[in-house]
């Protein structure tokens, strides 16, 4: 199975369905970036951070802004939630009796996620974890590459999860590594999901800012903006 590429703002996004991306992130390896708005823009002023989602071995549009925008561009590409996307791939792996790396979150959350996990999968193997609060990158990725884990899940927002990701990636060739945001404290509990709901409108962000207001000032004014660009860009065609 080929990627089947298309363009938003300059970066390349996967049009495969959930269940392709899921095979596809299992047989082929290397890094998945999870696209949204925000992050678009963010790189959009950083050429290395633009430099890696360009990199990744599969981009997923996760949100409904990257799904609307490509709507926009003619484009007909299913968003994929990147903690729907992170559940999928732990049970994959697991199934598959591959084992798991968790590196992220506050201290103490990450060990309830995977606890939580754990009863949700029996099997499930993990390696290698830690919290997201350390200093020294290279003493975290040293410890990674000695577990040698096939799957490796990144929680430490972006765009560093994505940088910490690509700078490992390439000492671990035979591993699937995805970067997840706040995935880990909702799976521990500590953080309730969107109701079902919001999730199938693709309003997660929306249910989130109203539950943190702060968080307002961050999607806002990026969004509109993002679509604003989006509009420019459909119509210079």
């Amino acid at each position: 199975m080929d990627r089947n590429l298309v363009k938003i703002q300059g970066f390349d996004v996967d049009s495969f369905t959930f269940e392709q991306a899921v095979d596809w992130a299992y047989s082929k390896h290397g890094q998945i970036v999870t696209i949204n708005p925000e992050m678009i823009s963010a790189a959009q002023k950083n050429p290395d951070f633009a430099e890696i989602i360009n990199s990744a071995e599969l981009v997923v549009a996760d949100g409904i802004g990257v799904e609307i925008g490509l709507k926009i561009l003619g484009y007909k590409v299913k968003r994929i939630a990147g903690i729907d996307l992170g559940k999928a791939l732990v049970e994959k792996f697991t199934a598959s009796g591959k084992s798991v790396a968790m590196i992220g979150a506050k201290p103490g959350v990450v060990d309830s996620a995977i606890e939580n996990l754990s009863k949700e999968y029996k099997n499930l193997n993990v390696v290698y974890s830690h919290d997201g609060y350390f200093d020294n990158d290279e003493d975290i990725i040293a410890s990674v590459i000695s577990a040698n884990p096939d799957l490796i899940l990144v929680a430490l927002g972006s765009p560093k999860q994505e940088f910490f990701i690509h700078n490992i990636k390439e000492k671990l060739p035979n591993s699937t590594l995805i970067g997840l945001g706040g995935s880990f404290d909702v799976w521990a509990g500590v953080v309730e999901r969107a109701p079902k709901i919001y999730q199938k409108l693709g309003l997660e962000w929306l249910y989130r800012t109203l539950k943190e207001p702060k968080r307002f000032k961050r999607i806002f004014p990026t969004l509109p903006l993002f679509v604003l660009k989006v509009l420019k860009e459909r119509f210079s065609k």
